[in-house]
């Protein structure tokens, strides 16, 4: 199994990421998405094993004692996130880089386990004000779920730092042309 590069985008919620990460798979770049495990329940249009693999919170707490995961997170109280080892390898086996939309803990780990192979890029919102306003329009949460995204949202902003570069997505056609030239960057490097 020939090994790819590793390319972690973490943001808030809300600050587009996903949009950013779905427009570098449009692209004529060897990349495949990995698909995140979580203990939450399918939401709206989601389907399992394209937007995640869906577990239940015993099944999910048995993949970790069996060290089936790169990374995990207990996200919110009762609600995993991660990131299976099986993933990376389905896709160094398909020849491409591998792509992760993840929480900002989860992508420090990948980059602390591969750290010469990854890219960690943060993807951050203009202001907590755009953040608050993209969050509402989505029309998807309760108040208190809104409410909740937004305190996190407070920590993640703090990890920007750690991370290889921060994009700020106050510009979308920017931000995409931004993501594009850093990806194809490190993969030629």
């Amino acid at each position: 199994m020939k090994q790819g590069k590793l390319f972690v985008f973490s943001a808030p919620s809300g600050s587009g990421k996903t949009t950013l990460v779905r427009h570098l798979l449009s692209q004529e770049i060897p990349l495949g998405f990995s698909i995140s495990a979580t203990s939450r329940k399918l939401r709206g249009t989601e389907i399992e094993g394209t937007d995640y693999h869906f577990l239940s919170l015993s099944e999910f707490k048995q993949k970790i004692s069996e060290n089936a995961f790169v990374e995990y997170e207990e996200v919110y109280t009762g609600v995993f996130y991660g990131t299976l080892k099986s993933e990376i390898e389905r896709l160094w086996n398909q020849g491409k880089h591998v792509l992760f939309d993840i929480d900002v803990k989860g992508g420090l780990r990948i980059k602390d386990q591969y750290p010469e192979q990854t890219l960690a890029l943060f993807i951050q919102p203009p202001s907590k004000k755009d953040l608050e306003l993209r969050l509402r329009g989505r029309g998807t949460e309760t108040e208190e779920a809104i409410q909740t995204r937004l305190d996190r949202a407070e920590e993640e902003l703090s990890f920007a730092p750690k991370f290889d570069a921060v994009v700020v997505n106050n510009d979308l056609e920017k931000a995409k042309n931004e993501v594009v030239q850093q990806v194809q960057g490190f993969i030629n490097s």
